[in-house]
């Protein structure tokens, strides 16, 4: 791989490690519902463009067809997964702890993979699946960070809801990434205001008193670490095979509980570093079986 492109790669996983600061800086200021729908709202006039109907069924000729399995990932992977995120970073004081949780999208694919689509795995796999959950449930019986089990809690259920997402999309491999994250702003931004307005009574008129550097941060996470960083991945995923690309994004969740580490002035309790250390394990052997095998 070219230097150059190594940089890039290192670049969108300290963009993506930066979203961590992005998502709670908004939070505390907007509320989180509301926080994530202007996320879409930045997000949808610049995929508009892009969006295009896809007609007829997925390339394995199953069902449902490719428009469904667009707006189903979009609503569960985009709505759901970032609103329970949104919650969850509001309700948290030790965004590390989250950053941690956060990498069980990856075991929660593979489980859903052998449960839904047959997939067969080595003891290897299965190891790593075992490590990343067990160094996520040190975290839960950590008496230093018990006041982080309802966001940990919630940062769990908004890792499933973006494994299920993926689930979808990999039936929808040659699709523009942003028709793709288009159409997750558009199912999702109607879904969130609604929300927002239920069970955040006022916070659409507070937006006005918003601060600009809020606003500054949500822009960030719909631009620069969603659309630049998930378009550039795209953009090296048709350059190189998966199994040289996934090891490059390997070092998005170190750099994640670094940063918010320094950032925030949050205490790494020696529990807390031998759960990270078990969950990024398990998640990296995970991750790099899974493209060694897609590389065959």
């Amino acid at each position: 791989m070219a230097p150059q492109h190594v940089a890039a790669m290192l670049g969108i996983c300290a963009l993506w490690a930066g979203n961590m600061i992005a998502i709670r800086e908004a939070v505390v200021a907007i509320p989180p519902l509301m926080a994530v729908a202007l996320r879409y709202a930045v997000m949808l006039p610049v995929c508009l463009p892009h969006m295009r109907w896809l007609p007829g069924p997925p390339a394995d000729g199953g069902t449902p067809s490719r428009m469904t399995l667009v707006l189903l990932a979009g609503l569960v992977g985009g709505g759901l997964h970032f609103g329970l995120g949104g919650v969850a970073f509001a309700a948290a004081r030790n965004l590390s702890a989250l950053a941690i949780a956060g990498q069980l999208g990856v075991p929660f694919s593979l489980l859903l993979a052998i449960l839904l689509q047959g997939e067969r795995i080595q003891w290897r796999r299965a190891l790593g699946i075992a490590l990343a959950f067990s160094g996520v449930a040190l975290l839960v019986f950590d008496p230093r960070i018990a006041q982080e089990r309802l966001a940990l809690w919630l940062t769990v259920a908004a890792s499933f809801c973006w494994a299920l997402s993926t689930l979808w999309l990999r039936r929808l491999s040659g699709t523009h990434v942003l028709n793709l994250m288009g159409w997750q702003a558009a199912v999702s931004l109607p879904v969130l205001l609604a929300a927002s307005l239920l069970l955040e009574p006022g916070a659409l008129g507070r937006l006005a008193a918003t601060p600009l550097s809020a606003m500054g941060w949500v822009v960030y996470s719909a631009l620069g670490a969603s659309l630049v960083g998930h378009a550039g991945m795209s953009w090296m995923l048709q350059r190189y095979p998966v199994s040289v690309i996934t090891p490059l994004t390997l070092p998005t969740p170190v750099f994640a509980i670094a940063l918010t580490t320094a950032v925030y002035r949050t205490p790494v309790t020696p529990l807390m570093a031998l759960g990270a250390v078990l969950t990024l394990t398990g998640v990296a052997i995970i991750a790099l079986r899974t493209a060694r095998k897609a590389g065959r």
